[in-house]
């Protein structure tokens, strides 16, 4: 994930993906809007977005947290992981720093773990679009195919928006 967001950091402009679309989102009171390929099935969620890339090698959620919920909002994304066969190895935590995108700091926590295809990069993200909102990215992908991905994932989190 680190390579990531170094990629997004370093991206200066990003041709707009051939086929994507862009979600605003929550969509009863959006907060943020994020670019992601239609090959990824992205769809809207109870508290955000998610998507997988289309090997169902990444699986990537963008969750909409308020003060008050952000500890529930955290818990659950964990939940899902566990719930889905991931295993994270709470020593190997690393803090990947902050980058900005689009006027948010972004800024995330890492983990290996393993899944049932074997070892796997797990991360949390955080970036704050308007006061008292902060957007909980969760990430899930597998170590030996992740790389593949890596300029989708760039081009994803370079379109991540405050929405207007």
């Amino acid at each position: 994930m680190k390579k990531i967001l170094v990629l997004a950091a370093a991206l200066v402009v990003v041709p707009f993906f051939a086929h994507a679309e862009t979600l605003v989102f929550p969509s009863d009171a959006p907060v943020a809007s994020v670019t992601i390929p239609d090959a990824w099935g992205p769809k809207e969620t109870i508290s955000g977005i998610e998507a997988k890339s289309p090997d169902s090698a990444i699986y990537f959620s963008i969750d909409v947290a308020t003060d008050k919920n952000m500890d529930k909002v955290i818990e659950d994304a964990v939940k899902f992981l566990t719930d889905n066969g991931v295993t994270i190895d709470d020593t190997t935590q690393r803090d990947s720093g902050d980058v900005e995108i689009n006027g948010m700091n972004f800024g995330s926590i890492e983990f290996d773990g393993t899944d049932v295809d074997g070892p796997v990069e797990v991360s949390l993200g955080f970036a704050s679009p308007v006061e008292g909102k902060m957007l909980v990215v969760t990430y899930w992908g597998t170590k030996a195919t992740q790389d593949a991905h890596s300029k989708d994932l760039g081009e994803i989190l370079k379109s991540l928006k405050p929405s207007n």
